[in-house]
């Protein structure tokens, strides 16, 4: 089980990574691409990866079929996501209304090739060569972390519906100070 809940992690946060890589390479306008109010979590990464390393070990032994059912299960997963918050939670995410094929705007064909290239990644890259390393986390540390995710997850999904909008995960927005872009000019 500290395995699974390792494993949710740790994709979560590399999801989030690969959510602001997105946004910095195509200058998107939606710059903020977590799902929680406090950790730099997208767990829609976290369900996809675990989901994927539980597929039964003929399939990841094949690069193709890893593509292929990695590409199907993540995308069940995304669907099953977009559900939960619309319907339990009232809010949305992502829309994929423009993509051509898309189904409800909650996924699309093109995010599914996404998901099967990241499957192959995951389970012949990352997998490999960060399972060790993430094997080696005391049990305690595992504990505070999961329940650091579940005391965000429990508090995001209250104001997500409360406000019915991911606005309110934006509480740095607030702050009476902007930290700066860019560094000044020198005037020399």
């Amino acid at each position: 089980m500290a395995n699974l809940i390792v494993i949710f992690l740790f994709y979560s946060f590399l999801g989030f990574l690969v959510e602001v890589g997105y946004v910095w390479l195509l200058r998107h306008p939606k710059k903020d691409r977590k799902c929680l109010l406090l950790l730099p979590l997208c767990p829609v990464y976290g369900f996809g990866a675990a989901a994927v390393l539980a597929l039964p070990r003929p399939i990841l032994s094949q690069p193709i079929w890893v593509f292929v059912a990695g590409a199907l299960v993540c995308t069940l997963v995304e669907y099953g996501a977009a559900v939960f918050y619309e319907r339990g939670v009232g809010v949305k995410f992502w829309a994929y209304d423009q993509q051509p094929g898309n189904l409800s705007g909650r996924v699309c064909p093109l995010y599914t090739l996404f998901w099967g290239g990241l499957s192959l990644l995951t389970v012949f890259v990352l997998q490999p060569l960060f399972a060790p390393l993430l094997a080696r986390l005391p049990f305690w540390l595992i504990r505070v972390l999961f329940l650091l995710f579940a005391a965000d997850s429990l508090v995001s999904l209250l104001l997500l519906h409360q406000t019915g909008t991911p606005d309110c995960l934006r509480w740095y927005r607030c702050l009476p100070f902007r930290l700066p872009m860019k560094a000044p000019k020198s005037s020399m």
